[in-house]
């Protein structure tokens, strides 16, 4: 019983991966499942096909790797955060679709919070800005819209949860109601002090304590797996959400160490170590995976548009068929000539917070060609990436630490080698891709692993982390600068408009 099965349940689809002992992938399996757009600014999903493409990618990763249930020593899950679920707890049933992350319908119930003076409150006991990102307000709406809910809410008939949550009801068949610190962190209802659900903002929101999950750190039993579902039983070891996950998987254990997603959109965290650190440059605190001992917490930024910006290339400007063409187009000329895009398409995350602002082509003449747009469009993920890791480096050096040395990289945009180098050359400091860039699982996997025994401690794990390859900087740190003061121009072009 050496293996060990991730359960990755993402925003567009649902994974899962068997690994060995050594965090190598033996086998993987992966569902798309259904997005639903009831209105403009709305993202739901099926709650039952998020539960039914995940039971079906694990049996098939099992099929896979040629192992039985009695052979996995242990099960992680990893999911997309904030997605907000509530459901009947008698009957299992889910009482409206799940809300995404992406959805902004609460944003009035925000404003209204804001425009209350509540921003400082919410901040000092969570570490979140006041945004419709998080699952609070998405809860709050569906207690107020939904037909019955409230009532039902207030007879203890309902439980929320998170996609983990959610998840672990169905596979212990509603035996357990639980999630881990990592995702409590993203509601904007747990104060991560305390590490519990908190009375005033639960009032605030008008939310019904019997509604929550119970909490437990990110390493420990959250319930056994009904033989039925598998095979036979099976331990759920480890929780976390995808971005503290993938931070862990990448074996970021120490304040300072740093890793970025490459992904829709790019999500960079920085480990904080036992500091409860508040950003003075747009960023959110928050929970970090927490193995067992003191609470342990990171810095996070959020990029909206990352690789999204390829799939712009290809199915808006047709500009390519695929997105793999996308690294030999920018590579037919030398750089960028002059132009820099800006895709804020829905507007522009950490460290600049413009939600109104849209995107931009600056710098195009008559010899600007499409592969000049297209590496400007690659240029554009590194840039915003590279301005979220100064606004970490800045409140290092203000809390009396040290700048990030080096950034491991993960998600599917972490192949590109060209955008890879142009990070680097960035930064000014080393690009490292790991030989396993399936971190968001393998975070789960090992959180997983550590409660069961199958690893000794973190240094165990450290030890067992490879880098792949390593991009070192090329350009002279007065020209990287030039670079970015042409982005933040760009930047201000574009919220100005």
């Amino acid at each position: 019983m050496t293996y060990l099965l991730a359960l990755d349940q993402g925003t567009s689809s649902s994974r899962s991966i068997v690994f060995d002992r050594d965090g190598h992938v033996v086998a993987m399996a992966q569902r798309e499942f259904r997005q639903i757009y009831p209105q403009p600014g709305w993202v739901e999903h099926d709650p039952r096909g998020l539960w039914t493409t995940q039971l079906e990618t694990a049996r098939e990763a099992l099929a896979q790797a040629g192992l039985k249930a009695s052979d996995i020593r242990a099960v992680g899950i990893t999911n997309q955060r904030e997605t907000t679920l509530l459901w009947n707890r008698r009957t299992g049933a889910p009482v409206y679709n799940a809300i995404v992350w992406q959805d902004r319908r609460a944003e009035a119930a925000c404003a209204e919070l804001r425009e209350r003076g509540l921003s400082d409150t919410v901040l000092q006991k969570t570490g979140l800005r006041i945004d419709a990102y998080f699952s609070g307000t998405k809860l709050q709406w569906m207690l107020d819209h939904v037909p019955g809910a409230r009532a039902q809410a207030e007879r203890g008939e309902l439980a929320f949860g998170t996609v983990d949550s959610w998840l672990i009801w169905q596979l212990t068949g509603g035996a357990r109601h639980v999630t881990d610190i990592s995702n409590a962190s993203r509601t904007m209802l747990f104060n991560v002090h305390s590490q519990r659900w908190d009375d005033e903002l639960l009032a605030l929101l008008d939310i019904p304590p019997s509604l929550m999950p119970e909490t437990l750190p990110s390493s420990a039993h959250f319930g056994d797996i009904q033989a039925e579902w598998l095979g036979s039983p099976l331990a759920i070891g480890g929780v976390a959400g995808d971005q503290q996950s993938a931070l862990f998987g990448q074996a970021c254990f120490s304040a300072g160490m740093a890793k970025n997603t490459y992904g829709t959109g790019c999500f960079m965290l920085m480990h904080t170590g036992e500091r409860f650190q508040t950003s003075q440059n747009g960023l959110i605190t928050t929970a970090a995976a927490q193995p067992p001992g003191p609470q342990q917490y990171a810095l996070e930024g959020s990029v909206f548009i990352g690789g999204a910006v390829v799939q712009w290339l290809r199915d808006g400007l047709r500009a390519i068929e695929s997105s793999s063409e996308v690294q030999a187009l920018a590579e037919s000329v030398p750089d960028a000539g002059g132009v820099v895009l800006v895709p804020a398409f829905t507007g522009l995350g950490a460290p600049y917070w413009q939600a109104d602002a849209r995107g931009s082509i600056n710098g195009l003449t008559r010899g600007t060609t499409m592969a000049h747009i297209a590496r400007a469009a690659l240029e554009s993920i590194a840039f915003q990436s590279a301005a979220l890791l100064d606004a970490m480096s800045r409140d290092a050096i203000a809390a009396g630490g040290v700048p990030v040395s080096e950034l491991r990289v993960d998600g599917g945009a972490c192949v590109n080698d060209l955008l890879m180098q142009f990070q680097a050359d960035l930064l000014g400091i080393p690009v490292v891709r790991p030989a396993v860039i399936e971190t968001t699982a393998l975070g789960a996997a090992y959180l997983a692993g550590l409660h069961s025994g199958l690893y000794a401690g973190l240094d165990e794990l450290s030890r067992q982390w490879r880098a792949e390859r390593t991009f070192h900087p090329t350009l002279s740190r007065e020209r990287a600068a030039e670079k970015m003061a042409q982005w933040e121009h760009a930047v201000r072009m574009t919220t100005a408009a």
